[in-house]
């Protein structure tokens, strides 16, 4: 199954500086023409499929036009990769940071991995997909459980990250963000960032945490689909709260009875609404045998999970309506938004 796509219009690199720049940094690729394809999943950063020759490797780079504070910081993500990927194999391994001026934004490649990513679909002439769904199920709750396990003292995320009021910087952190981006076809949301600033949870431990972890930001063996081998989208991961991540993995982990508003906010249902792969309720309880975590308090991390979401949707909205992408995918996110937000008091009790 393809999972690149030509360059969309607009989104194109500057092959021939871009060419220039790579063949000096990797002397292998000199008197080789370098291929440039786009990974068409995702609504923020862009990535790339770059070829020359037998080599090949992944290039990402923030999204075109002005990007929220802190937001889109690739020297972060390839920090992370280069502390992780030693301990934690899914973790592409980091090639090298670029120089803003080539390509006029931050950017920096990592090893291409060759595999399955799930999203939507089956690929076609996928059997026995109820034991696929159970297997992938398991493997995403393990793999959350050992990135947990790992110590992240004496690694470069020790200095990246406060563990200390976590939650308190998030739930105050992201209610900026969302006013910040906010436009007149989105509801306030004033009475849930209320009851958010009201039930702050008290964080038991830190640790590395992804952040970002969902279905299709892994990749699984094509011969065995329960075997993940690439996790990427590492640029929000930080040492934190555990169970905030856990959250996160929930509010993107759909299932059958989820309003259709929500199931397919991002287009199509993902793959987790189908026979076969847990129920979050089921996910939640593995992870807890697994950890030995309580995962009594979660409706709270689910409750701002859902609100954090909504605010990565309202800032991708706010670039379309402001005119800093024209990328189709993103004209209606505003409804997405509102129901997200509705959700969100629904798993408060509000």
């Amino acid at each position: 199954m393809e999972d690149t796509i030509p360059v969309r219009k607009g989104e194109e690199l500057d092959k021939a500086v871009l060419s220039e720049y790579l063949a000096n940094q990797i002397p292998e690729l000199r008197n080789h023409q370098l291929r440039i394809r786009q990974f068409g999943a995702g609504h923020s950063n862009l990535t790339y499929e770059l070829e020359a020759g037998e080599w090949e490797a992944v290039l990402r780079r923030p999204p075109l036009g002005p990007v929220a504070p802190k937001a889109h910081d690739m020297k972060r993500e390839y920090t992370i990769l280069k502390a992780l990927h030693s301990k934690f194999d899914p973790a592409p391994k980091p090639i090298l940071l670029g120089e803003d001026s080539i390509l006029g934004a931050p950017f920096f490649l990592m090893e291409r991995k060759h595999g399955v990513v799930l999203d939507t679909e089956w690929p076609e002439g996928t059997r026995d997909t109820q034991r696929l769904g159970q297997a992938i199920s398991e493997e995403m709750v393990d793999r959350l459980v050992q990135l947990h396990a790992l110590s992240y003292e004496g690694t470069e995320l020790e200095a990246m990250g406060k563990p200390e009021g976590f939650m308190e910087r998030q739930v105050h952190g992201w209610i900026k963000r969302f006013n910040r981006a906010l436009t007149d076809d989105v509801r306030s949301g004033q009475r849930l960032q209320q009851w958010l600033s009201e039930h702050i949870p008290t964080q038991a431990e830190s640790t590395i945490i992804h952040y970002d972890y969902k279905l299709n930001n892994a990749m699984f063996d094509r011969n065995d689909y329960g075997k993940m081998i690439g996790l990427f989208d590492w640029e929000m991961t930080t040492v934190g709260d555990p169970m905030a991540d856990l959250a996160v993995a929930m509010s993107y982990w759909m299932e059958p009875s989820d309003p259709s508003e929500i199931k397919t906010g991002l287009g199509k249902a993902p793959l987790t609404v189908e026979s076969g792969f847990y129920s979050r309720e089921e996910f939640l309880q593995r992870y807890a045998a697994k950890s030995g975590r309580d995962v009594e308090q979660i409706h709270v991390y689910l409750t701002f999970a859902y609100f954090k979401l909504a605010g990565i949707v309202q800032q991708i909205y706010y670039r379309y309506k402001n005119g800093q992408t024209n990328d189709e995918r993103f004209r209606g996110m505003n409804h997405f938004v509102n129901h997200l937000l509705d959700y969100a008091e629904e798993t408060a009790g509000l």
